[in-house]
Formats: structure tokens, C-alpha cells, sequence
């Protein structure tokens, strides 16, 4: 400062004196000025400075600065707190549902009976097939109607669900496994064709259903490739399911096994089977063996009981024509009613498909069929009854047979198949005989297709 102002009493008159400083630091100049006191003995005086330097503006301009700035320091450090007060929030929500999960696990409840997303798609997927179901039917329908009231109210239900109480899970668990099996047997007793299921006195595929999800992989979303399948050996009763989760290279050295469909939901009472280094999805289980591609140009084979490995090396197979949307898979192992094949290419017919039936004994390939169709183009494909069908990408969200090859016949011929799929990309797609069911897994998930068939008179397969 460069003014210092005093204050003193003097015979009841109060002074002030000033001590001026000046620019140039001359001496001090001394001004004294006369006031006067009021009731309180405080003295009051005015004093005119003409010749103060100091720079008030800017003074008053810090103080505002000073004091926003305060204010937005103290809004930064609300916020902080609120912050903190969230994350402290969360981690005791994340703890009580560990415990929660923890302690449905004891108790015997699965993880993929808290999938809320799960069955949402399962309503969803009931919503669209009674809506299907309406609109292919003439006239009214007393059942169909009845069913579309269930599965709307069991839409509210789920919606409603707050926690994961295991009780209200259950419930509506058993209640969508109780609608999809009644509107299958809808879905069937609606059947316009009239089909020899069982056997392969049917023509070709006419129709295929809408996706059912079982479960996502019990590796998680981020592991998009795979396979899984059930016993492919025509005529088998056995329930032993295979998953296979690769990793981004689409290799695997083990499959998981699970010895029924309960235990399968339920991610439990599993066996990890080691296997040889596999590569790319094609795998199946057939006759309790594992076959799958191995290594460069090789075919192996994991007995379940023994744990022998047997490997037959297919010389003239091409290694650079993999399916559109699979990595490494040279060979694809697929079983039918009439037994075990391998779909592959060569070099010789330029990346073509070629369709090869399989001694399972042995692992030679008995005979061969040449196709049109580049394997590259296709996105996956499978047997049934002897017959070739190949799929390829339409959208994000549609997938469609578009090829055939009969080895009855020796006929080729394009289709327009298309099916839908939840996510963009299919890694395996396996036919089993026995339920004539297509097993797919599409990008984690893990999804089933019913198959529906012209009659005989339509188109021999």
C-alpha cells in the first residue's frame, strides 16, 4: 500500500493523517485533517487523495475474479463428492449382487436362470411365431388367441421383475418352456405338408424356423467363435452335448461336454476333453468320437472313452479357402443319416466346394462330389439326408440357403431359404439326424433351428 491513513483523539477532535508515498519516491508528503467524533467515540473524517496511484480497477477485477473462481472450485469439489457418494453406491450394488450370485449358486440356481436378456428374446421370439400363427391361419382360432393373451401377459411379468428373486425367475422359466411347447405342438398340428420326419422320405428343405437361443457360450459374449452340437451318430438316444469356444484365431486344444440339456442350461456337471491342436469350427461328435480339422491338412479323431487319437492327412485339400466368415476352417466334419462328411476344397477345382463321405473308422474318404459353388462365397454349410446345403450373409440380421447339392442325384440347384440370425456373423452350422434339429452358433450364442421339409412328391432328397 502506498498510503497508511491514522486515527487519533486530540482535545475530543479526532485527526487523520495521511503518508503519501509518490511515483517517482520524492519524500513522503504529510496532510492532516480534522473530523469529528460521534456517540460512540468513532471518529468520522473525509479525505480527497488527487494524487493516488494505486490501481483500484484492477483490484476490484481480482476480487470478482477471486471470488468466481471460488465459486466454481466449490462446484467442482460438489460434484467430486457427488461422485464419490455414486461410486460408493455402486461398489455396495456390485456387492450385493456377488452375494446374491454366490448364493444362488449354492442353492442350485443357474446363471442362465438370471438372463433377463435371454428371456426377453424367448418372449420376443414366442410374440413374433403366435403373430406368425394368426396371420396363417383363416379365420379365428380359439387356442392361438389364447396363447397370444399368455405371452403377452408373461411379457408384462417379466418386464415388471425388479430383483433376481429365484422363485419369480423359476416361475416364469417354466412358464416360457411350458408356451414353447405348446406353441411347437401348434405350430406342428398347423403343418401344411405332410412329412415323414424320422427317416429321409421327404423332399428338400422347404422352411426354416425362427432362431431359438438357448444361452450364450459359457466363455462370454467376447468369445464370437465356436460350435456346438449334440451326438450326431444316426439312431443314438444319448444326450451328450458338445460346446467348442475358440479363441480370435479360431484355434482350441479342448470341448467342453455336458451329458444332458439340463446340464448344458445350467453351465454344470461338465467335462473339459482335450483335444489335439483343432482349428476353425467344424467339429462333430459322432459315434462318442470327436472329429474335427487339426493341424494344416488333417483330419482327427478323439475317442471319449480311450482318449486315442487317430490323424489322416488329406494331401490334396487347399488350406487358403476357408469359409466367408470363419478363419482356418479348411475342413468342415458334418454327420447325416447316412454318416460322417467332410467339406473342403482343392486346388484343382479352384476353390470350389467339394463334398467328401467319410469312414469313420478309418478317416479315408470313401468318394467324392464336385460342386459349383466357391467355398469362399459361402458362409457355412451342412448335411442332411446326403444333400448339401450352403448359406450365405444377406444383412446383419438374415441369413439365407442359397445352394444345394444332392449326392443322391448328382443335381445342383439354388434356393432362397432365408432365415433370420441375432447377430452378424455364423461360425458353425450342425444338422443333427436324431432330433432334426440345426445347431448354430452365431457369434456367442449358442442357437437351435427346427427344419421343415417338402413331402416327397415335391423334391427327392
Amino acid at each position: 500500500m502506498k498510503t497508511i491513513l491514522l486515527l487519533w483523539l486530540s482535545l475530543g477532535v479526532c485527526q487523520a493523517q495521511t503518508a503519501i508515498s509518490s511515483p517517482d519516491d520524492s519524500p513522503l508528503k504529510r496532510k492532516v485533517m480534522a473530523g469529528a467524533t460521534d456517540n460512540q467515540r468513532v471518529c468520522h473524517c473525509s479525505l480527497a487523495i488527487t494524487d493516488f496511484t494505486f490501481p483500484t480497477e484492477r483490484m476490484e477485477l481480482l476480487e470478482a475474479s477471486n471470488f468466481n473462481l471460488s465459486l466454481r472450485f466449490q462446484e467442482e469439489i460438489d460434484k467430486i463428492q457427488g461422485y464419490q457418494q455414486k461410486l460408493d453406491t455402486y461398489l455396495e450394488n456390485i456387492k450385493n449382487l456377488t452375494t446374491q450370485v454366490e448364493l444362488f449358486n449354492k442353492e442350485g440356481v443357474a446363471l442362465g436362470e438370471l438372463d433377463f436378456e435371454i428371456l426377453k428374446l424367448e418372449i420376443s421370439e414366442m410374440e413374433s411365431l403366435v403373430i406368425d400363427l394368426k396371420s396363417s391361419l383363416k379365420g379365428s382360432n380359439d387356442k392361438v388367441e389364447a396363447l397370444f393373451t399368455e405371452v403377452k401377459n408373461i411379457s408384462i411379468i417379466a418386464n415388471q421383475l425388479e430383483t433376481h428373486d429365484k422363485n419369480n425367475i423359476l416361475r416364469v422359466r417354466r412358464q416360457i418352456t411350458s408356451l414353447q411347447n405348446r406353441l411347437d405342438e401348434c405350430r406342428t398340428s398347423q403343418s401344411p405338408v405332410n412329412v415323414k420326419y424320422g427317416t429321409c422320405e421327404h423332399g428338400e428343405i422347404m422352411n426354416v424356423s425362427k432362431p431359438h437361443i438357448v444361452q450364450v457360450n459359457w466363455r462370454g459374449t467376447s468369445y464370437q467363435i465356436g460350435g456346438w452340437g449334440k451326438e450326431s451318430h444316426f439312431g443314438s438316444t444319448s444326450e451328450l452335448y458338445w460346446v467348442l469356444v475358440g479363441d480370435s484365431s479360431s484355434y482350441f486344444s479342448n470341448v467342453r461336454l455336458y451329458k444332458s440339456y439340463k446340464d448344458l442350461r445350467q453351465y454344470k456337471t461338465y467335462k473339459d476333453q482335450q483335444t489335439a491342436s483343432g482349428r476353425g469350427s467344424g467339429l462333430t461328435l459322432y459315434n462318442n468320437s470327436l472329429y474335427y480339422h487339426c493341424h494344416t491338412r488333417d483330419v482327427c479323431k478323439t475317442n471319449l472313452e480311450t482318449n486315442k487319437q487317430d490323424v489322416m492327412t488329406y494331401s490334396n485339400v487347399a488350406t487358403r479357402f476357408s469359409y466367408a466368415s470363419s478363419k482356418n476352417q479348411d475342413i468342415d466334419l458334418e454327420a447325416d443319416e447316412y454318416g460322417l462328411w467332410a467339406l473342403y476344397s482343392r486346388e484343382d477345382v479352384l476353390g470350389n466346394m467339394v463334398i467328401g463321405l467319410v469312414n469313420a473308422t478309418s478317416l479315408h474318404v470313401i468318394r467324392t462330389w464336385t460342386t459349383s459353388v466357391y467355398k469362399p462365397s459361402v458362409t457355412n454349410a451342412f448335411m442332411v439326408c446326403g444333400v448339401m446345403y450352403a448359406t450365405r450373409t444377406l444383412s446383419t440380421r438374415e441369413e439365407e440357403i442359397f445352394y444345394m447339392y444332392d449326392t443322391n442325384t448328382g443335381e445342383e440347384r439354388h434356393l432362397r431359404i432365408p432365415f433370420e440370425k441375432i447377430l452378424d456373423n455364423i461360425h458353425s452350422l450342425s444338422y443333427n439326424p436324431n432330433d432334426r434339429k440345426l445347431y448354430t452358433y452365431n457369434d456367442g450364442f449358442e442357437i437351435i433351428y427346427d427344419l421343415q421339409f417338402k413331402p416327397l412328391t415335391e423334391g427327392k432328397s
